[in-house]
C-alpha cells in the first residue's frame, strides 16, 4: 500500500502492474527529454544575439520537427497498446469472483464455491484493533489464492462504483445493469488494500477493498470458508 510522502507508484503484485511501471518509466523518460529539448532551445532564443532575418527556407529542420514527434507518438503508442491489450485477456481463470457494489459497502460472491456471498463494511474506528488501518480495514476480507488466474466480474446495484486496486494494477468500474470482468494474477501473498474510485456519494470515501492472497495449496485446503 502507499505511505508517507510516497513519490512513485506502490510496488506491483501482478505481471500487468509490472507492465504499466515499466511503461511509465518509459514514458517518462521520452516527456524528459522533450522538456530538455524546448528548454534548451528557448534558452538558446533568449541568449543567442546572432540572427538573420534572410533565410527563407529550411526543409531539413522542417522534415526533422515533423517526422520525430510521429517517431515518438510510435514509440509511446506500441507499448501501450500491448499492455491495453494484456489487461482484457482472460486466459481460462481458476476462480471467479462476482463483486457487487452498494451505497456504501462491497458484495462478494465465490461463485465456483456453492454461492458463498459475505458483504464486506468498513471497520469503525471503535472496532480497530492496534496494527489495523483507518479507513482501510473491512470486517470481511477477500481471500483468494497467489499464481492463479483470478476473475473478477464486477457490478453495481444503485450507481456508479470502481472496483480499484492499485498494487495489482486493477480499475474496473461497477455500472447498475451491466456486468464487467477483468482478471489478474497475483505474484506475492500479503494484504493489499484499494478503495471505490468513483465519486458515489456522500460515503464514497468509506468503501474500502481488502484482498488477501495467500499460497495456493493453503487455499485449497478452505480458508474461504473461515471468513
Amino acid at each position: 500500500m502507499a505511505h508517507a510522502a510516497q513519490v512513485g507508484l506502490q510496488d506491483a503484485t501482478s505481471p500487468i502492474m509490472e507492465e504499466l511501471i515499466t511503461f511509465h518509466d518509459h514514458a517518462l523518460m521520452i516527456i524528459f527529454l522533450i522538456c530538455f529539448l524546448v528548454l534548451y532551445a528557448l534558452f538558446l532564443t533568449l541568449t543567442t544575439k546572432l540572427t538573420s532575418t534572410n533565410i527563407s527556407d529550411a526543409q531539413e529542420m522542417e522534415t526533422v520537427w515533423t517526422i520525430l514527434p510521429a517517431i515518438i507518438l510510435v514509440l509511446i503508442a506500441l507499448p501501450s497498446l500491448r499492455i491495453l491489450y494484456m489487461t482484457d485477456e482472460v486466459n481460462d481463470p481458476s476462480l471467479t469472483i462476482k463483486s457487487i457494489g452498494h451505497q456504501w459497502y462491497w458484495t462478494y460472491e465465490y461463485t465456483d464455491y456453492g454461492g458463498l456471498i459475505f458483504n464486506s463494511y468498513m471497520l469503525p474506528p471503535l472496532f480497530l484493533e492496534p496494527g489495523d488501518l483507518r479507513l482501510l480495514d473491512v470486517d470481511n476480507r477477500v481471500v483468494l489464492p497467489i499464481e492463479a488466474p483470478i476473475r473478477m466480474m464486477i457490478t453495481s446495484q444503485d450507481v456508479l462504483h470502481s472496483w480499484a486496486v492499485p498494487t495489482l494494477g486493477l480499475k474496473t468500474d461497477a455500472i447498475p445493469g451491466r456486468l464487467n470482468q477483468t482478471t489478474f494474477t497475483a505474484t506475492r501473498p500479503g494484504v493489499y488494500y484499494g478503495q471505490c474510485s468513483e465519486i458515489c456519494g456522500a460515503n464514497h470515501s468509506f468503501m474500502p477493498i481488502v484482498l488477501e492472497l495467500i499460497p495456493l495449496k493453503i487455499f485449497e485446503m478452505g480458508p474461504v470458508f473461515t471468513l
